[in-house]
């Protein structure tokens, strides 16, 4: 229970993919964290498989300060999110105060568009390799490894190096 009653929210939208949503969830559930689904609303989403989930809290209604660390998994709720300002701007805060930040497949691009990447090293989907690149990350083809207080996976096979270095960048900074 390394990290009971650290508050760490997973986003959401229609489309996440399953896996990089539900295997960290519980990962970080079996360490004692308070883990919040966020969504853009509160009505339940399919993911990318077809298993569905149900906000917990609004991403509108998350504020980095009442937050211990973030998850952006892939699928394609990625591409729906970045564009919302209060997806961005809260990115863009727990970046600037140092938490930590997961962030694997596709979650990547949520990444780009709070402008967090550039000089970076960054992994993900070859989808958004190129994205990447191109928004001034360095791109690493390994399956996850942290950078600071970012913490990348590349793809739904690389979860268990992704939990792993996600749970041990968290703890650190119990």
């Amino acid at each position: 229970m390394r990290l009971a009653g650290k508050r760490i929210a997973i986003l959401l939208a229609e489309g996440v993919e399953d896996l990089e949503f539900y295997v960290p969830m519980m990962r970080l559930q079996e360490e004692g964290a308070d883990v919040v689904a966020a969504g853009l609303d509160l009505r339940p989403v399919r993911g990318k498989n077809g298993l569905e989930i149900a906000p917990t809290a609004t991403i509108a209604d998350l504020r980095a300060d009442d937050l211990f660390g973030l998850v952006l998994p892939g699928g394609w709720a990625p591409d729906k999110l970045r564009r919302y300002r209060e997806v961005t701007d809260l990115v863009r805060a727990m970046d600037a105060d140092g938490k930590v930040i997961g962030i694997i497949c596709h979650g990547g691009s949520i990444a780009i568009s709070a402008g967090i990447v550039r000089g970076r090293p960054a992994t993900g989907s070859t989808g958004i390799k190129d994205d990447l690149i191109n928004a001034g990350a360095h791109w690493r083809d390994e399956a996850a490894f942290r950078d600071g207080n970012l913490v990348w996976g590349r793809v739904v096979a690389d979860i268990p190096a992704f939990c792993r270095e996600l749970v041990a960048a968290l703890v650190e900074r119990v």
